[in-house]
């Protein structure tokens, strides 16, 4: 008999404590539920595991959950534990004794939940014992890691279409945070959906403000700035090499920033720690390449700096979404530069791969870029990437905020492009600066004799250098890689063409800046958006007490402090100062395998504020 979805709510409020489905949830698990198979791209935060864990723990037999990382593993099955449910994982981490415990387990029929990789589900002695097991539906999460087109392929994930033959009566439910339409198409023909529903969601993040800035140089001492104007709070920084997250971490340490550095060239214990650890502090700082992207799953996290912008929107949107995910406001803050945009053009071209994927991926480059450098609303924007209608401004980021104004600098995009032309595109952006500046040491008689030479003093060195990043992106200028020593040379011939008749405008963007009289600068304070509870001064020892019993509870534990209460829930605590176990069982995020496990000494905790 099929379980219904009032029997669904009753599992989400008592086991996960709320008190009903958010968004397309409640239709991806009636389609679970009734044994069909399913496609459902769910944004970060938004929910997306609960769409198998309800219908896994209601339907007869075993939920196997197919995920790309053993953090991400790790985390949701310490969570799910948490709430009373019997859920296990098999991976490289797990020694022989654990393992024999989960198949007896299995073999018992007393696992709602096992979670496995891609690579050991399909281990013969693994398909073995699952085809001898019941099952009550496969999830494969993180979907989008089939997709050619889509911005973390693993070719593993190709190996997953099979289970439609080995497991023909189990009902599959692919699920991921970013797809755009094309990556959904190539989703359900490898994974074999294509007569399955898809629910896409909104993409709309409200609680995440976002910002992106060109950034200067490398960007540590602006990343350095950010940081510090964020005390206290938990934030995640990636860097694009192994080598700047070690020098940036080292960097924020010095200047009393508990930053931790992950990458995959560390030993895989100490990322394991460092992982540990970071989930477990109140307002730690990781600081990362993308190996630390899908296995984080800490609700508090505060903000995400990209000191090097990711390689697409997806990925864009992805990491981004770590913050935030308590719903509480976060920020999304980007730094990025022409350099960075060459070397995603250069690091595509050095892949191997069809002709044709190269040719998506340098558009997502572009697009990427498109978003960052320009002058509408970052978040509107990539609501529209992935195919939404209808999208409104969003009102909080640095471009609603402060729309940034554009002067026509037509006349000196000529002038550089004509440079450009004339040098023959033989040499970089500085030489050509020092040419339209005719400050060429030593220059040949040749070059000195160019009607190019000089013919830009009007500038200062940092203006020629901003319209050459924007000509870079707006695609009138290229750069050649050249073994690391990049050239300048000219873009689409048509597009140059219609600069130099005027036929096509050339904006350069302007961030107008106020007089201060507040700043011994003159210039503006940076604006950051309060973060944290709404919890009323006169609850804030209350709250401050429920964090810190809740601490000690999860360092007995060894596991992170939300999963056993998320701030919001303790925060719900410290309000409604609850004086029973019935009254603390409402509170939203209070299931009752948690009520009767933690209830006491959270109601012994709150009489101590109860006058």
């Amino acid at each position: 008999m099929t379980a219904s979805l009032d029997e669904a709510r009753d599992v989400l409020r008592r086991t996960f404590g709320h008190p009903e489905f958010r968004g397309l949830q409640a239709q991806v698990i009636t389609e679970v539920l009734a044994g069909r198979s399913a496609m459902a791209v769910l944004p970060t935060g938004g929910g997306k595991s609960l769409c198998y864990q309800i219908p896994a723990m209601l339907r007869p037999g075993l939920g196997l959950v197919i995920s790309p990382l053993i953090a991400l593993m790790t985390d949701q099955v310490a969570a799910l534990r948490q709430s009373g449910v019997a859920a296990a994982r098999l991976d490289s981490n797990i020694d022989q004794t654990e393992r024999q415990e989960t198949w007896a387990r299995m073999d018992r029929g007393e696992l709602d939940l096992l979670y496995v990789s891609p690579e050991g589900l399909m281990q013969p002695a693994m398909l073995d014992r699952l085809r001898r097991t019941p099952m009550s539906l496969i999830a494969i999460d993180e979907a989008h890691c089939v997709s050619q087109w889509g911005h973390d392929f693993r070719p593993e994930y190709r190996m997953l279409g099979r289970t439609a033959d080995i497991f023909p009566d189990v009902p599959r439910l692919a699920v991921t945070a970013t797809a755009d339409a094309r990556t959904r198409e190539d989703i359900r023909n490898e994974l074999r959906l294509l007569d399955s529903a898809e629910f896409v969601a909104s993409f709309a993040r409200p609680e995440l403000a976002l910002s992106a800035e060109r950034k200067k140089g490398a960007g540590h001492k602006r990343v350095l700035e950010l940081v510090e104007a964020r005390p206290d709070r938990s934030g995640v920084i990636y860097a694009g090499s192994r080598d700047g997250v070690d020098r940036l971490a080292e960097q924020l340490r010095g200047f009393g920033v508990p930053a931790l550095a992950y990458h995959a060239g560390l030993d895989k214990q100490v990322r394991t720690e460092r992982l540990e650890q970071f989930l477990e502090a109140d307002g730690a700082v990781m600081v990362a390449t993308i190996a630390f992207g899908m296995g984080v799953d800490k609700p508090d996290v505060r903000y995400v700096i990209h000191a090097d912008p990711p390689a697409s929107i997806e990925a864009y949107w992805q990491e981004i979404g770590r913050a935030g995910r308590d719903g509480d406001p976060a920020e999304g803050i980007t730094l990025y530069g022409a350099a960075d945009m060459a070397w995603a053009y250069r690091r595509i071209d050095g892949r191997e791969m069809e002709d044709e994927v190269k040719a998506v991926q340098a558009r997502k480059v572009r697009q990427l870029y498109g978003m960052l450098d320009g002058t509408s609303c970052r978040a509107a924007a990539v609501r529209r990437y992935f195919g939404e209608e209808g999208v409104a401004a969003c009102g909080q980021c640095d471009v609603c905020l402060s729309p940034p104004a554009s002067v026509d600098a037509t006349e000196a995009a000529q002038k550089a492009l004509a440079a450009v032309h004339r040098m023959g595109g033989r040499f970089g952006r500085g030489r050509l600066v020092e040419h339209l500046l005719g400050k060429t040491k030593d220059p040949s008689d040749f070059e000195a004799g160019l009607s190019t030479f000089g013919i830009g003093r009007e500038f200062s060195p940092q203006g020629w250098r901003d319209l050459v990043d924007q000509l870079l992106f707006d695609g009138l200028l290229k750069e050649d890689p050249n073994d690391g020593r990049p050239l300048i040379g000219l873009g689409a011939a048509d597009d140059v063409r219609a600069v130099y008749r005027g036929e096509r405008r050339v904006g350069l963007r302007q961030d107008l800046e106020a007089h201060d009289a507040t700043t011994r600068s003159g210039r503006p304070r940076k604006r950051t958006r309060e973060a944290g509870m709404a919890v009323p001064p006169a609850d804030q020892s209350l709250f401050e007490a429920l964090r810190a019993w809740r601490r000690d509870q999860a360092a007995s534990q060894h596991v992170p402090p939300y999963v056993i209460f998320h701030d919001r829930t303790l925060a719900e605590i410290a309000l409604s100062k609850p004086v029973s176990t019935h009254a603390l069982g409402t509170v939203s995020g209070v299931g009752e395998g948690k009520l009767a496990r933690y209830g006491e000494a959270v109601l012994g905790v709150v009489k101590g504020f109860v006058a």
